[in-house]
C-alpha cells in the first residue's frame, strides 16, 4: 500500500517538462507563440475573404454584428488565457489552442483557417526541406566535383575542362609563370580554339613586350596569333608583332593589305605609292609597281572611255555597252577590255593592248588566248586570222599558235564560230587521233573524209558515209575517194 502510495506522489509531482531558460529558443512556450502568432495573422486573412456573405457564429448571432463584437472583446483575453493553460497542461503541440477560439468563430472560419494553417505549416516544412534536399546531392558528389566549386583548378585541369566543353574562368592566374604553364599546356593539348582562347587571355592581361618576347621562343602559339590578329583586322598590333619579331617584308606586306580597305580610288593610287619605299623583297617590289602602274592606267582608261560611252562618239561603245568600270580590275580583265574596246589603236596609247603587253611583259600565250576570247566574242574573225599569221624571211604565210590548234579550236566553238572557220583550224591540229575527235565533235565533215582519206582507211571512210546526209556534197566526195582507190 506504501509502495503505491509512493508511485501515485511521484506521478503527481514529477513532470516532462523542462525549467524554462531565456537560453532556450526551442522550447513549447516558444513554439506556442509562434504557432498563436501564425493564427492570428491567417484571421485576417480569413476574414476579408467572404465579406459579402453573411457569416454565423456558435450563438447564433451574426458575425461582425455589435453584440458579436463586444462578446469576442470581452472573451479574447480570457480565451487566449486558458488556450495556453491548457495547452500546458495536456502538453500538446500549439494546435491544442484551437477549440477555445472557435465558439466565437464562424464554422466557415474555423475550416479556412485550419486550411490555411495547415498549408502555413506545410510551406514552412517544404522550405525546410528544400535546403536538405539541395544540400543533400552536394554531399554525394565526387570528390574532384569539389574543384568546381572552389574554383582550385591547375592549369592542366582547366585546359582538360575546357576541352571537355566546360566553362572556366582564367582571371585566377595571375602570376606569369602560372599563365605561361597555361598556354604550355593548351599548345600540348593540340586544340586550336583552346589554344587562341588562352592567348586572347594573355594578350588582355600582360603586356605587349612581354607576350612578345614569351611567344618568341613558342613558335606554335606565335602563328595562332598572328593568324588570329590578322582574321581579326588587329593591325596596330600586328605591325608591332612583327616589328618585334624583325620580319620587316611580312610588315611591308601586312601594310600593303591595307589598300583593300580603301575604297576611293585616288586614295587607294596614293597609298599604292607610298608602298614602293616599303622593305619588300625584289620581287614583291616589282609587284608592287606594276600594281600602282596599273591603277594609273585604269585611272586614265576609265575617264575617257566614259566620256566616249556618254557622248556617243564611238560605235563600238554604242553597240557593246560597257557592263562595269575598269577601276581596280587584274590585269588579265584589263587586257581583255583593252582587246575588245582599243584593238586597232596605236601602241602609244594607253589603252592599247600592245602597250599593256609591253608594260607588264605579259607572256605570248596569255595575251593570245585572251586576244582570242575578245575578237571571237566580238565574231571578228579576220582579227583571229592575223593574230595566228606570220610571214617567214621569203614572204611565206604560216600559221602558228603558241597555245596549240586544239585550244584554239575550242575557244572558237564556245564562241558559235562558223563550220568553215572551225574547219580550217581543226585541219591544222597536228596530232591524227586528236584531228579526228575534235572533227567527228564538231561536224568537220571534210576534215574526217580528208584525214580518212590520207590514211587509206577505206573501212572507217565507208563507216563514216553512213553518218553524213543522203545526197550531200559529203556524201558524193566519199563516194569519189573511193571510186577513185578501186580504180588504182
Amino acid at each position: 500500500m506504501s509502495r503505491a502510495r509512493a508511485d501515485e506522489e511521484e506521478y503527481w509531482h514529477s513532470s516532462k517538462f523542462r525549467a524554462f531558460t531565456f537560453d532556450d529558443e526551442d522550447d513549447e512556450l516558444s513554439q506556442l507563440k509562434e504557432s498563436k502568432r501564425a493564427v492570428n495573422s491567417l484571421r485576417d486573412i480569413v476574414d476579408d475573404d467572404d465579406d459579402d456573405l453573411e457569416r454565423v457564429s456558435w450563438s447564433g448571432e451574426p458575425v461582425g454584428s455589435i453584440s458579436w463584437s463586444i462578446k469576442e472583446t470581452a472573451s479574447s483575453s480570457t480565451s487566449s488565457l486558458e488556450s495556453r493553460d491548457s495547452s500546458l497542461q495536456k502538453g500538446s503541440s500549439s494546435y491544442a489552442a484551437f477549440p477555445k477560439q472557435v465558439s466565437s468563430y464562424s464554422l466557415s472560419s474555423l475550416f479556412k483557417g485550419f486550411l490555411c494553417v495547415t498549408q502555413f505549416c506545410l510551406s514552412l516544412s517544404a522550405l525546410s526541406d528544400t535546403g536538405v534536399k539541395n544540400y543533400a546531392p552536394e554531399l554525394r558528389r565526387p570528390k574532384a566535383e569539389y574543384k568546381d566549386y572552389n574554383n582550385d583548378w591547375s592549369p592542366k585541369d582547366t585546359v582538360r575542362r575546357m576541352q571537355r566543353g566546360k566553362v572556366c574562368s582564367l582571371e585566377r592566374f595571375r602570376s606569369l609563370q602560372d599563365k605561361l604553364v597555361l598556354l604550355d599546356e593548351a599548345v600540348a593539348g593540340h586544340d586550336g580554339n583552346i589554344i587562341t582562347a588562352v592567348l586572347i587571355f594573355l594578350k588582355r592581361t600582360l603586356r605587349r613586350e612581354i607576350l612578345f618576347r614569351e611567344l618568341e621562343v613558342r613558335q606554335v602559339a606565335l602563328c595562332h596569333l598572328i593568324h588570329f590578329l590578322k582574321e581579326t583586322g588587329e593591325q596596330k598590333l600586328l605591325l608591332d608583332l612583327l616589328r618585334f619579331l624583325d620580319r620587316t617584308e611580312e610588315v611591308a606586306l601586312s601594310q600593303y593589305r591595307e589598300h583593300l580597305n580603301i575604297q576611293d580610288v585616288e586614295k587607294r593610287r596614293e597609298f599604292l605609292k607610298g608602298c614602293i619605299g616599303l622593305p619588300f623583297s625584289a620581287e614583291d617590289t616589282s609587284h608592287i609597281q606594276d600594281h600602282y602602274t596599273l591603277l594609273e592606267r585604269q585611272i586614265i582608261i576609265e575617264a575617257n572611255d566614259q566620256h566616249l560611252e556618254t557622248a556617243g562618239q564611238s560605235e563600238i561603245f554604242r553597240k557593246y555597252p560597257r557592263k562595269a568600270s575598269i577601276l581596280n580590275m587584274p590585269l588579265v580583265t584589263t587586257l581583255f577590255y583593252s582587246c575588245f574596246y582599243h584593238y586597232t589603236e596605236a601602241e602609244g596609247t594607253f589603252s592599247s593592248p600592245t602597250n599593256l603587253k609591253k608594260t607588264f611583259k605579259i607572256p605570248d600565250k596569255q595575251y593570245v588566248l585572251t586576244a582570242l576570247a575578245a575578237r571571237a566574242k566580238l565574231r571578228a574573225w579576220d582579227d583571229v586570222d592575223a593574230l595566228f599569221t606570220t610571214k617567214n624571211w621569203l614572204g611565206y604565210t604560216k600559221k602558228k599558235a603558241p597555245i596549240g590548234f586544239h585550244r584554239v579550236v575550242e575557244i572558237l566553238q564556245r564562241n558559235s564560230a562558223p563550220v568553215q572557220v572551225l574547219q580550217e583550224y581543226v585541219r591544222l591540229v597536228e596530232d591524227v587521233e586528236t584531228r579526228l575527235n575534235l572533227a567527228t565533235k564538231y561536224k568537220c565533215h571534210d576534215v574526217v573524209i580528208e584525214t580518212y582519206r590520207d590514211l587509206k582507211d577505206r573501212i572507217q571512210l565507208t563507216a563514216y558515209k553512213c553518218k553524213v546526209e543522203r545526197g550531200s556534197a559529203e556524201e558524193e566526195k566519199i563516194n569519189s575517194i573511193l571510186s577513185n582507190t578501186v580504180r588504182n
